[in-house]
């Protein structure tokens, strides 16, 4: 689900596995909440098994979602940004400065006295997508090239700009966190899947070819992507789901500034590419990506922080839960609104 689609393969259509993701993931969450209830002690067991703050269940999970996305990841795309830099440059302010303050703005607003709510809106809304945002682009039939150089900035930017920003915000609203144990998760889930992946591409593409690396190697390392993706769910709301029956009333109190935030987010994107003369395959990579967050480090900074079992956690589990259904009703967004010509650029 993960992996990089290269920019000559047509497009498709969503297979039907690809159609009821959001099915899937529901079911997972239920399954873990049932969980909890059949075996209250999972949660004490579970978050026991920890190196440094970090849980290890947890981190395995991430990395193996991780991993996959790293493997298209190549600093010579980032030599194509003068072709056309305008699409790669609203991007990014949509990534790093729209999008962030949205969210926080959104957080003080409806989440006032819940802090660790507010800190999952922050930690969702500072952190861009590398990961699913590549499939759905390319179900989009968007410009891969752009793809993939957006992807490997973020991956870069998220290294250097995310501890900062969600520092700056959380100081803001006076909410005290370990900033160690943020810049510690950040190197973890980012720094060391971005290393391997770098690494093992090389390697494997000079040991067995590109031809067996892109059609063999990426496909399975992606099915396990998604097996981690759903098995992680499964973990969460096993650990969380006596939170989650006590305090329903919170998970719709966080869905209120997610919904919001992303109704804004996407709304801008759209005007925005729209006032510039985007193309349609550069302009729906812009707002596909502009919109999306990167959940797994978002979940994994949250777990870090304050323990699988938190309402941190659950927060931007639940960022998760409404991001899938979103994005993919943006991909049939985008292509009812080349239909309807709605981006009349002109191609790059």
């Amino acid at each position: 689900m993960n992996e990089i689609l290269d920019t000559q393969l047509p497009s498709r259509e969503l297979n039907t596995f690809e159609k009821y993701l959001p099915l899937w993931i529901g079911i997972c969450m239920i399954l873990g909440i049932i969980l909890s209830q059949l075996i209250p002690g999972i949660s004490i067991a579970i978050d026991s098994w920890q190196i440094a703050g970090i849980s290890i269940p947890i981190g395995i999970c991430l990395f193996l979602m991780m991993y996959p996305a790293m493997l298209g990841i190549q600093a010579s795309e980032l030599r194509k940004l003068r072709k056309n830099p305008k699409p790669i440059i609203l991007t990014l302010i949509s990534n790093w400065i729209i999008a962030p303050i949205v969210g926080f703005v959104l957080a003080q607003t409806f989440l006032p006295g819940n802090e660790q709510l507010i800190v999952a809106v922050i930690l969702l809304s500072s952190s861009p997508c590398t990961a699913m945002v590549l499939v759905w682009g390319y179900l989009a039939d968007g410009n891969q090239e752009q793809n993939v150089v957006n992807t490997t900035l973020n991956t870069i930017t998220i290294l250097i700009l995310f501890a900062p920003l969600v520092a700056i915000f959380t100081g803001i609203s006076n909410i005290p966190i370990d900033r160690v144990l943020l810049v510690i998760s950040v190197l973890v889930f980012i720094g060391v899947p971005l290393g391997l992946g770098v690494v093992s591409r090389r390697s494997l593409v000079k040991w067995k070819g590109m031809d067996w690396f892109q059609n063999r190697y990426r496909p399975a390392v992606g099915n396990l992507a998604l097996l981690a993706l759903l098995t992680t769910l499964v973990v969460l709301f096993s650990l969380n789901g006596t939170v989650m029956l006590e305090h329903p009333d919170l998970l719709v109190l966080v869905s209120i500034p997610l919904l919001i935030g992303f109704a804004v987010v996407v709304g801008y994107n759209l005007i925005v590419t729209r006032m510039v003369k985007m193309a349609y395959r550069e302009a729906t990579i812009t707002v596909i990506i502009g919109s999306s967050s990167h959940f797994e480090i978002a979940i994994a900074t949250a777990v870090s922080m304050y323990g699988v079992g938190s309402i941190a956690a659950l927060g931007t589990t639940m960022g998760l839960f409404w991001e899938v259904p979103i994005m993919l009703g943006l991909v049939y967004l985008a292509k009812y609104l080349r239909k309807r010509d709605f981006w009349k650029g002109e191609p790059m």
